[in-house]
């Protein structure tokens, strides 16, 4: 397996804790835009989403067909790829779920940020793979600093 790695903006990141923090104790999601490379994939814009689920917000999200084509036409228009999903996980680790996995898809990066009692803490990021039997971790880099967070082995 080659090392994956996703490039992500300072204030990328900034925004996707900052969603997970302002939808505490709920799950905030939304959609990763950018550009794919071989070996890495570069995040240049984010696209916010509600969180349609209704049932158990606090420790899943739904994101709709119509958010799936509102994602792709927006990476479109700004000549973009859609390049996965962000999620936090409120008062949990930022690990994937056994849910999440059943409900993911391969190619896509997943980034999960933990919200611990309304604080972002951990980031990482996860590639399901083709077979969809479990996760491979991918490296979150700071683009514009090089600064790397490596996802846990």
């Amino acid at each position: 397996m080659n090392e994956l790695t996703l490039k992500l903006p300072a204030e990328a990141a900034r925004r996707i804790r900052a969603h997970g923090a302002e939808t505490y104790p709920h799950e905030c999601c939304g959609a990763l835009l950018g550009r794919d490379a071989e070996g890495s994939r570069e995040v240049i814009d984010l696209l916010p989403l509600a969180n349609h689920r209704d049932d158990s917000p606090r420790n899943r999200f739904e994101v709709t067909p119509d958010d799936v084509r509102l994602a792709e036409r927006t990476a479109r228009e700004k000549q973009l790829e859609l390049l996965g999903w962000y999620h936090s996980h409120p008062d949990a680790p930022a690990r994937p779920s056994e849910y999440d996995r059943e409900h993911a898809w391969p190619w896509y990066s997943y980034i999960i940020v933990s919200v611990q009692k309304s604080d972002p803490r951990e980031m990482t990021s996860w590639r399901l793979r083709d077979d969809r039997a479990a996760y491979d971790s991918e490296t979150i880099e700071n683009a514009a600093q090089s600064v790397v967070w490596p996802a846990p082995r």
